[in-house]
């Protein structure tokens, strides 16, 4: 059997993909602001549709629209003849994709589209279809070649047609001034929204759970508050419950080094003050970079009067997600 090189042929094609995008960067024209402003000046949504491989990259350029902050989603041409054309009405702007710009299945809802009086996205790359003259905008995804040595399974065109529907994508999100946060609200479940929307508030241990005593406890009655409250710290208060500082097991462990048995001491003569106070309202993402930053475990949260709210520990973060 004689050897194959697959890397020749990997770089082949992606080279001739690379080319094509190339190329639809160049062709890229004041049609491309027609379809935006289409669908900015829209009181509907986008329907997206196309058929077969052009329906695959339809399916993902309707769910990136509906990430980034414009309403989207996708319906089947063939489902579209038998009843989904229901759907669409006169407030929305849909998205055809065809590679030919003459399939059937497009070509078919296309009048019914009008009809309805939705506007026409037209994404194909063929200029002189049937689709691309029906548009109201038309986006020239034409390409030299498939990256198919045989020229026939679609590559190239479904690679412009999805860097096409980024790229509108993008300027949408970018017109529109959409944020980070607007995303995060989208994206709750995942990680990049426990990031943008889960407060230092929503994760932190309150009331009886704060292992809060006061700076005249002596050091083994401290030991024992910190081993209830299971947290790894204490924080110290003084007389008008105003913090201190905080006393860690990392603490602990350098005070008995020390020859001198401290356990009778008030947890005051030992602490040295510090301690890093966050506000509630601060991002977890935020205190997980300040624990970072200055190589703790944990963070105070503190009233306006300076009594302690509230404490968040490294593990709180980890079991959020956020770490």
């Amino acid at each position: 059997m004689t050897p194959f090189d697959y890397l020749a042929s990997a770089r082949r094609t992606i080279s001739i993909e690379s080319e094509a995008v190339t190329q639809c960067l160049l062709q890229l024209d004041d049609q491309f602001s027609r379809a935006c402003e289409l669908i900015l000046s829209a009181q509907g949504r986008v329907i997206v549709t196309g058929m077969g491989k052009s329906g695959h990259i339809g399916r993902k350029i309707a769910a990136t629209l509906a990430s980034t902050g414009t309403p989207a989603f996708f319906v089947h041409p063939g489902e579209a003849s038998h009843g989904d054309l229901g759907m669409i009405t006169h407030s929305d702007v849909v998205v055809a994709l065809s590679n030919s710009g003459e399939s059937a299945e497009i070509v078919t809802i296309i009048p019914s589209i009008k009809r309805v009086g939705a506007r026409l996205i037209a994404m194909t790359g063929n200029i002189e279809s049937f689709l691309a003259k029906s548009g109201d905008a038309l986006l020239n995804c034409s390409v030299p070649q498939e990256a198919c040595s045989l020229n026939l399974a679609p590559t190239s065109s479904t690679t412009v047609q999805l860097v096409m529907g980024d790229a509108l994508a993008i300027a949408l999100m970018e017109a529109k001034g959409f944020s980070a946060e607007d995303f995060a609200f989208s994206h709750p479940g995942g990680s990049l929204g426990k990031r943008l929307l889960l407060t230092v508030g929503s994760i932190m241990h309150t009331g009886e759970a704060l292992p809060i005593v006061a700076d005249t406890t002596p050091l083994r009655d401290v030991l024992v508050t910190m081993t209830e409250k299971k947290l790894g710290l204490a924080i110290v208060v003084g007389q008008d419950h105003t913090f201190t500082g905080v006393f860690t097991d990392g603490d602990l462990r350098r005070v008995l080094d020390q020859p001198e048995n401290p356990l009778t001491r008030p947890i005051k003569d030992i602490i040295k003050g510090g301690g890093t106070a966050i506000s509630d309202t601060q991002l977890a993402a935020e205190a997980l970079y300040i624990m970072e930053q200055k190589k703790i475990t944990n963070l105070i949260i503190l009233n306006d009067d300076k009594t302690p709210r509230g404490v968040i520990h490294l593990h709180d973060l980890l079991q959020a997600g956020i770490a």
